[in-house]
């Protein structure tokens, strides 16, 4: 059997206690090994999922028999869009130890498959009613995005309405939701309720697990461009902001020659107001 290599300061001993726990059910070494390689799968998943996906093959056709093993290939094969993979373990690792937690992350497969109708099946089902909260929101989450799936944007909507979502309790599933709200509505052109939505995810997003505050940037008029300058290999972050004519900034510079303030047209003499100008700032970072 191909072994993947694992750095020296992965003993094995990181993972959860409970997994430890089912691996007592192997040989001493085995289950060191296992244990090795699910700590890889762990650390690899978010950031190179493929990487992940290789180590939990080899835990895989090392312990096939423990739950903890087919769920964690599971997850690393929905980490890569390998959904008919993961469903298989997922409704395997269901199998072994009788528990719901999987439900839905195994409905969300079945939109991956392209059978939103199978996923909002689930979220009617029984089971949902044994989830966690935290479970629960994860199953509404699913079954809102099963209806946009089918183009049921105003039901997408209406899923998503809940007491969840009108807490101003901030739970690890918050940011999540408003966003998901937010989005549902800007897909319905509800543009001034999604900024408002937008907003409120931002401030529920503490670990910056969604893109909420660059949704928002976007909606109110804010742009970021980065770009290479190849001749002095700077780099400038170019923000771009709609201000007022009259509006100056630092880098602007001002005409000695202009007219002091009291040469300046009174209210009644004053022009209108042309359109807003766009003014770039630039901000320069040598590399």
């Amino acid at each position: 059997m191909k072994r993947l290599p694992i750095p020296d300061d992965v003993t094995g001993d990181e993972i959860d206690k409970d997994v430890r726990q089912e691996l007592q059910s192997l040989p001493k070494t085995l289950a060191e090994d296992v244990a090795r390689n699910l700590v890889m799968v762990a650390r690899l998943i978010d950031e190179d999922p493929e990487g992940a996906y290789g180590y939990s093959r080899v835990a895989l056709r090392l312990a096939s028999r423990v739950a903890a093993v087919r769920e964690a290939a599971g997850f690393a094969a929905y980490a890569t869009q390998k959904y008919s993979e993961a469903l298989a373990e997922f409704r395997a690792a269901r199998r072994m130890t009788g528990n719901t937690e999987l439900w839905p992350v195994m409905a969300d497969c079945e939109r991956g498959l392209g059978r939103p109708e199978k996923a909002l099946d689930m979220a009617g089902a029984p089971e949902v009613q044994k989830l966690d909260k935290a479970g629960q929101v994860e199953m509404r989450l699913v079954a809102a995005g099963a209806r946009r799936d089918m183009d049921q944007l105003d039901a997408a909507i209406v899923t998503l309405q809940s007491p969840e979502l009108a807490s101003n309790s901030i739970q690890p599933w918050t940011a999540r939701l408003r966003y998901a709200y937010a989005d549902a509505l800007l897909a319905v052109g509800r543009e001034g309720e999604a900024r408002e939505w937008f907003a409120k995810a931002v401030e529920a997003d503490r670990d910056g697990s969604t893109d909420a505050s660059d949704r928002l940037a976007e909606l109110d008029g804010v742009e970021f461009v980065d770009a290479m300058d190849e001749d002095d290999a700077e780099t400038e972050t170019v923000v771009t902001v709609v201000v007022d004519e009259n509006t100056t900034t630092d880098d602007e510079p001002v005409d000695e020659d202009e007219p002091a303030a009291e040469d300046e047209p009174t209210d009644e003499e004053a022009p209108e107001a042309d359109e807003p100008k766009i003014v770039q700032i630039k901000d320069t970072t040598e590399d």
